[in-house]
């Protein structure tokens, strides 16, 4: 049994790497700031839960047609999404090293949520099937950071590209106190979510096993 990612992160490709998956990956090609606008000029601003949920929904569903290595899509397909929301303002990825800046001298030994949204296709057989999805939310707070630190930390250029300007699972590690909530959702997918939406489909999360020893 497959497991497709419609991501190019390298950390949800890890992520699933140390569970013992080995994902398709297949790039969603996703306008998601476009999205985002037109979604929210028809039915207004979005909550986090909702942002992440449409766009982890818009990438899985993007790479139905695809045929990765030649061959059609046979297995599970799996959109995701992250966002960092800290004193009611959501946060992606911020970039440029100014608005990286901004956003650690906001936030440092601060508390905020790190949402990471989840939709699952049953595209075993080689056609869509029930679809399921939801979003998971983690909190965390950060360590007290000096000028230097946040200033070597962006130039490393690690914060640029990720959702809330901060990494769990590398150099930003150390920045962080405290996480509630499924440590895997602040690296940008719920483990424990993703297993309970392949058994709600009807498969087994072991039957993904395909990277063990």
């Amino acid at each position: 049994m497959r497991l497709y990612l419609a991501s190019t992160s390298p950390a949800r490709l890890q992520l699933l790497r140390q569970a013992g998956i080995e994902p398709v990956t297949v790039s969603p090609g996703v306008d998601e700031e476009a999205l985002v606008e037109e979604h929210e000029a028809e039915h207004g601003p979005l909550a986090a839960a909702e942002l992440v949920q449409l766009l982890a929904r818009a990438k899985a569903e993007a790479i139905l047609g695809a045929r990765p290595g030649g061959e059609p899509i046979d297995g599970f397909v799996l959109g995701g999404d992250s966002a960092f929301l800290v004193d009611g303002v959501l946060h992606g990825k911020p970039h440029r090293p100014e608005a990286a800046r901004e956003r650690w001298a906001a936030q440092h030994g601060r508390t905020g949520q790190l949402w990471s949204g989840h939709w699952l296709i049953d595209h075993r057989g080689g056609r869509p099937g029930v679809a399921v999805g939801r979003p998971d939310v983690a909190s965390v707070t950060f360590a007290e950071l000096d000028d230097a630190e946040i200033d070597a930390y962006i130039a490393t250029g690690e914060p640029l590209a990720v959702a809330g300007a901060f990494t769990i699972d590398s150099l930003g590690g150390p920045f962080i106190r405290r996480v509630e909530g499924d440590p895997s959702t602040v690296v940008g997918l719920s483990l424990s979510t993703l297993r309970e939406l392949v058994r709600e489909l009807g498969g087994e999360w072991t039957g993904l096993w395909n990277r063990l020893g």
